[in-house]
């Protein structure tokens, strides 16, 4: 992690490894991380990943939690930057598994080089870089590094894909092309997005009831073209889940709501009614509302007996 403030036209750097106990020689690897940064001067810290791990969704967890540990060590250091060491490859991975799932532009944009993290920015200076040059280095200088086993377990969907990149290569389909196809994706969402940030705000009307609804004018939102008709509402959508800190709505969700039943009944001024994601999306009288939906009714069990 690097720290922005500057001391003698220097950046301090703060070395951090994540133990996240999966593995019986994780321990060692860390202190290992530990020993190369105190022969190159540098601070390290180890930061454990403790409690009951998931038996599902095990790696996404360990990348949340694994982020959690370093945007707080580097709050508590006084950094302002984390520097991760994501490489080329680990981003075409990443696209291809984004293109299994099924994934829209966003997804297929794949990691940023830079973004968010919890007041901080995180970074990937090695992203455009291969791994095996990364590797090549280490061997020229000298420099002990670990293979992760589980980059080659087969339980895990992103060693599968990774056992796939040679066969792709040989098809055309390389590292450096999907690297590519991300980045030009990636601007076009950017710009997509502010088109539909743009959208937004010119479309919110008045809520004269103040209760926390959020209304869009129906008729210019479905004029819109329905990419940045869907990127706006998706804003909307997303402000109101802010509040209940609820997760990002899949794209195939929002698309099956927006595009298949209430922009065309806005279109042909019918009234319609979807739920997503704990909202209520209703299409009436020239307006889209989103508003928190009413709870559920639970049917009343019938008492034994009781044939009426």
């Amino acid at each position: 992690m690097g720290c922005a403030a500057q001391a003698e036209g220097r950046i301090p750097l703060l070395v951090a490894t994540i133990d996240h106990g999966l593995r019986p020689g994780s321990a060692a690897e860390a202190a290992g991380v530990a020993g190369l940064a105190a022969r190159l001067g540098l601070p390290h810290r180890t930061l454990a990943w403790s409690g009951r791990k998931p038996t599902a969704g095990l790696q996404e967890a360990a990348r949340s939690a694994r982020y959690g540990l370093l945007a707080g060590l580097a709050a508590e250091a006084g950094a302002d930057l984390v520097l991760t060491a994501h490489t080329l490859d680990d981003q075409a991975e990443t696209v291809l598994m984004r293109l299994c799932a099924g994934s829209g532009p966003a997804g297929l944009a794949g990691m940023a080089p830079a973004r968010p993290l919890d007041g901080l920015t995180l970074a990937r200076p090695f992203l455009s870089i291969a791994k095996a040059r990364l590797v090549a280095t280490c061997e020229a200088r000298g420099w002990p590094y670990v293979r992760d086993p589980s980059n080659t377990d087969p339980r895990f969907g992103r060693a599968r894909l990774r056992r796939l990149l040679p066969l792709l290569a040989e098809e055309g389909l390389t590292a450096d092309r999907l690297e590519r196809l991300a980045g030009r994706l990636r601007r076009d969402e950017t710009a997509l997005a502010a088109a539909a940030a743009d959208a937004l705000r010119d479309l919110r009307r008045v809520d004269p009831r103040g209760d926390g609804r959020l209304i869009l004018e129906g008729a210019d939102l479905a004029a819109l073209p329905e990419a940045v008709a869907l990127r706006a509402v998706g804003l909307a959508v997303a402000s109101l889940r802010e509040v209940a800190a609820a997760p990002p709505v899949r794209l195939e969700r929002l698309e099956r709501a927006l595009l298949d039943a209430l922009l065309p009944a806005l279109r042909a001024g019918t009234p319609c009614r979807r739920t997503l994601a704990g909202l209520l999306l209703t299409a009436d009288g020239g307006r889209l509302t989103l508003a928190p939906a009413p709870p559920r009714r639970v049917p009343r069990a019938t008492p034994a007996g009781d044939e009426s």
